[in-house]
């Protein structure tokens, strides 16, 4: 009889281990009231565990391997198997009561970006999304996510969606932890961010890796992640741990100009603003904010160096802005993007001295 009995893979049904022990004891020709005399348990007892109403324990195990020869692993398989399939049950239900909470999050430009796996049945979108957010149920999600503390540059152009903010957010924390950093050192950082103005002037795809391997030196880990719809950020900045911190860039309006002003912003909350999380650009931007953006535009072209530049009349050319640019030694789209944001030339005037970025064609779009 012990040869024959098998634990059986994971199914949609699986039975009580009772029903197993019954089949035993018919086998013997053993009753119920037999089998508790032997084991000196009381019958209810058995009966109990027959009706898959009690569990068995590791010291019934032991005695069902004495009295019956089955081995106590095998009972113990077989309980946990089924409290398994009993909890997998119940969670189904809470999982089905879920559903609506895929209205607050994208979760179709979440499966397509194959962020979590690509499934039809709203229940198991419900238990990947909830996988992908590293909780337990959607009130866990907002518990955590309404209280994070984080930093990020954000259009106020559109309505944002908060299951959007966070999915994109989650989704930069999850690639940072594939960025092998060096315990933060803000004195690394600020010599690491010299040596990234200067890649400025050449194509980001060329000097992308050696931008996150100089941030990973001085322990930020810095990310791409697309910005989803109804987001409208640029970038955002956080730390993951005391020693870490992350700097997640969008790429949302594509040019070179914008992508290396969030990146000296975000930078700028990092060195200037501690490891406090709350940084949020709003439609009137906090002190923070304002300081963060100064830090940027320093940086990158420094007062005394655009105050002579811009009291000459050459600051209004093409040719007089890549001759600046190459001066300093930055590329000229971020020049023009200052100019434009100052209103010292038109938002239509020599847009083609920025570079256009873009994701690689095996990423999603979402424009």
């Amino acid at each position: 009889m012990a040869n024959t009995l098998q634990n059986h893979p994971h199914s949609d049904s699986v039975s009580a281990p009772g029903e197993t022990l019954l089949e035993a004891l018919e086998v013997r020709n053993m009753s119920q009231s037999e089998l508790a005399k032997r084991m000196m348990r009381p019958v209810k007892t058995i009966n109990e565990i027959v009706q898959g109403k009690t569990a068995i324990t590791p010291e019934t195990a032991l005695q069902l391997e004495q009295v019956l020869s089955v081995p106590a692993r095998f009972w113990l398989r077989r309980e946990q198997r089924y409290r398994e399939h009993l909890a997998r049950l119940a969670a189904k239900e809470e999982l089905q009561k879920w559903q609506s909470w895929l209205q607050e999050i994208p979760i179709k430009e979440m499966m397509k970006r194959g962020w979590i796996p690509e499934v039809q049945d709203k229940s198991q979108q419900v238990f990947e999304a909830l996988k992908f957010f590293s909780v337990a149920s959607p009130d866990a999600w907002r518990a955590i996510w309404e209280n994070e503390e984080i930093a990020y540059r954000q259009s106020t152009k559109r309505t944002s969606s908060d299951g959007a903010i966070t999915a994109w957010l989650r989704q930069g924390e999850l690639e940072a932890q594939a960025v092998d950093c060096a315990l933060y050192n803000e004195q690394a950082f600020r010599e690491a961010l010299v040596q990234i103005r200067a890649l400025t002037a050449q194509p980001i795809e060329d000097t992308q890796q050696e931008l996150v391997r100089l941030c990973a030196a001085a322990g930020v880990a810095v990310v791409f992640v697309q910005d989803l719809p109804k987001t409208g950020i640029c970038g955002a900045t956080r730390w993951v741990t005391a020693t870490k911190a992350l700097l997640q860039l969008s790429l949302r309006y594509k040019t070179d100009d914008q992508l290396w002003f969030t990146l000296f912003h975000e930078a700028g909350h990092i060195l200037l603003h501690g490891k406090r999380k709350i940084f949020l650009e709003l439609e009137q931007k906090t002190q923070q904010e304002q300081e963060a953006d100064a830090f940027a535009a320093n940086v990158l072209i420094n007062n005394e160096q655009w105050q002579q530049f811009t009291t000459q009349n050459t600051y209004r050319s093409k040719v007089g802005i890549e001759a600046f640019a190459s001066s300093i030694g930055i590329a000229p789209g971020i020049v023009v993007g200052r100019l434009q944001h100052e209103k010292r030339i038109p938002f239509t005037d020599c847009n083609q001295l920025k570079r256009r970025l873009d994701w690689h064609k095996e990423e999603a779009s979402d424009e």
